[in-house]
């Protein structure tokens, strides 16, 4: 039987924040939404999980939003061409019964208004933060996925800007 990868959606969710200084000037300011797995490494991350079948990547995304942050309301912006392949260590692989041997992530951007309630089942997930991206490392170790958080963000960011 040859090895497959797991497909998976994730979703980088945006908050608009007005941040002020102190003159009164204010600006909108995205913020991103981490949600946290309670596991020891790599336990903050955006949403995510696995294409059901029949699924968009899309309509995966917006499931897993919900199930995990009980957020139901997004206006999805756009899908990322970025693609975050990995493989399982052993020790995880050698008790799966299939020849499922990593996951192949895709993304799918989104916003939510300010004031979105976030509920997480305390199980799955315990917790949640809403970030700007300069504190990202403060919440993730490996470089490689802050700075995939950072293209999304961008890209996500691009889409938000009304076309002239």
């Amino acid at each position: 039987m040859t090895d497959v990868y797991r497909s998976a959606a994730s979703i980088l969710v945006l908050r608009p924040s007005e941040v002020c200084d102190r003159d009164g000037n204010c600006k909108t300011v995205y913020q991103i939404l981490l949600l946290h797995k309670p596991r020891k490494k790599d336990s903050w991350q955006l949403p995510q999980g696995g294409v059901e079948q029949g699924e968009t990547i899309e309509q995966a995304a917006v499931r897993e939003l919900c199930e995990e942050a009980g957020i139901g309301d997004c206006q999805v912006l756009g899908k990322s061409p970025h693609v975050y392949q990995y493989d399982f260590p052993p020790s995880f692989r050698r008790f799966r019964p299939d020849n499922v041997c990593g996951q192949r992530i895709e993304y799918v951007f989104t916003v939510v208004d300010a004031n979105t309630p976030v509920r997480v089942d305390q199980n799955e997930i315990d917790s949640y933060v809403w970030v700007d991206i300069s504190q990202m490392p403060q919440y993730v170790k490996r470089k490689e996925y802050i700075d995939l958080v950072h293209a999304l963000y961008e890209e996500a960011l691009a889409s938000l800007k009304p076309v002239s």
